[in-house]
């Protein structure tokens, strides 16, 4: 099939597109890398008016280091991110996320800002980007805001973006003391959106006990789930006493909206799921105890 007819607009500046955003409605679609929403178009699943291509406006790519934290433009491409030595150096699950994202070619035109906007819940980014609390820099008519990444996705390639607001740039927060991170998923091939998958970030003190960590999981519901509870239940345990196999079953016997369909039922997943929690969890204490 072939996408209904459009209009098309392309902006040079982020003032100017979400000045369409406002004009236009819901009859506009945001495109960038065109990795999901061009699909979507040629399947007429989504048909819009109006198109407004985002590749003008160089303020949205870019990865800049700050004194804690790493902003990325929203812009700015997968493999862009995977060859950043600043990327690897301070956000590491950031970097290890991206080879797992489609193919060479999808991840050449693919944006950080669309995968996490288009807020599919079996993509690698979104997980990430709620496991590391990042911050969702936004800009509309009214003006800036800055959104948690908890706060964020609200369901099925849903968020908190409105009509006329614009994804601008993610703040991550650098690695800092002991610490190690790790994503694991299982995909019926490579380049496939996963079945299910994990994403773990651990930090540890100097006498290996557990100061902070984060828990996520990825296919396994409509949005990117974080593990909480979980969480604070491992906040200050010896690593080493930890039975990564618990965790895995922890992080997902309380899931109650696992997808079932061709490809798995929702109990198929949930005993992967657990499998990729515990291997993420495992890697990451290794490397957060080598550190």
């Amino acid at each position: 099939m072939k996408p209904a007819p459009f209009e098309y607009h392309a902006p040079a500046s982020t003032e100017a597109a979400v000045e369409l955003l406002a004009e236009l409605g819901d009859e506009a679609k945001v495109i960038a890398g065109g990795q999901s929403l061009m699909p979507m178009l040629a399947l007429r699943l989504a048909v819009p008016e109006h198109l407004v291509d985002l590749r003008r406006v160089e303020r949205l790519c870019g990865i800049e280091s700050r004194v804690d934290s790493v902003w990325v433009g929203a812009g700015t491409t997968h493999t862009t991110v995977g060859r950043s030595a600043e990327i690897n150096r301070a956000v590491p699950l950031l970097a290890r996320a991206t080879p797992l994202i489609g193919h060479a070619q999808i991840r050449n035109r693919g944006t950080l800002g669309g995968s996490v906007a288009h807020a599919d819940a079996a993509a690698e980014y979104p997980a990430v980007a709620l496991v590391l609390n990042a911050q969702l820099e936004t800009l509309s008519p009214r003006g800036r805001r800055t959104l948690s990444a908890s706060d964020f996705f609200t369901g099925m390639w849903s968020t908190e973006l409105a009509a006329d607001e614009l994804l601008t740039g993610i703040v991550f927060p650098a690695r800092r003391g002991r610490c190690g991170f790790a994503i694991e998923e299982f995909a019926r091939r490579s380049g496939d959106f996963a079945l299910a998958g994990a994403v773990v970030a651990v930090g540890l003190d100097a006498d290996s006990h557990i100061d902070r960590c984060g828990i996520g999981l990825f296919g396994l519901g409509p949005t990117p789930i974080r593990s909480t509870d979980l969480e604070a239940e491992l906040i200050g345990r010896n690593s080493a006493e930890v039975d990564l196999h618990e965790v895995g079953r922890a992080a997902t016997e309380p899931l109650d909206a696992v997808p079932s369909d061709l490809h798995g039922t929702a109990d198929y997943r949930k005993r992967v799921g657990a499998v990729m929690v515990a291997r993420a969890w495992r890697r990451a204490v290794e490397e957060a105890t080598n550190d």
